[in-house]
C-alpha cells in the first residue's frame, strides 16, 4: 500500500508552487471508495478528488502520473476561480 506521505510527496514534486500559492494539499485513504482522497485547500476553499488505486500505483512507480495530474490541474484551477 501506499504510503501518505510519499503520495502527498509525488504531488508536491508535479507542482512544486503549491505550498508557494497557498494551497495546501493533503491525501487520505478511504477504505469505503478504495480510493485516495486529494483535498486542496485554500483560504476558506476546498475541494476535493479521489484517485483510484490503480493510478495512484502507477504514479508511485513512476509508470505514469497523467491521472493524478489532470486531477490536481482541475481541482487548482477551480481553487483559483473561486478566489478571484
Amino acid at each position: 500500500m501506499i504510503d501518505k506521505a510519499e503520495l502527498c510527496d509525488k504531488i508536491r514534486e508535479l507542482y512544486p508552487d503549491i505550498g508557494e500559492c497557498g494551497i495546501d494539499v493533503d491525501v487520505e485513504y478511504d477504505e469505503a471508495q478504495k480510493a485516495w482522497v486529494v483535498d486542496l485547500k485554500k483560504g476558506g476553499q476546498r475541494l476535493k478528488t479521489y484517485l483510484e488505486d490503480n493510478d495512484a500505483d502507477s504514479c508511485m512507480l513512476g509508470k505514469k502520473c497523467v491521472g493524478l495530474g489532470i486531477e490536481i490541474a482541475q481541482l487548482r484551477g477551480n481553487i483559483e476561480r473561486m478566489n478571484e
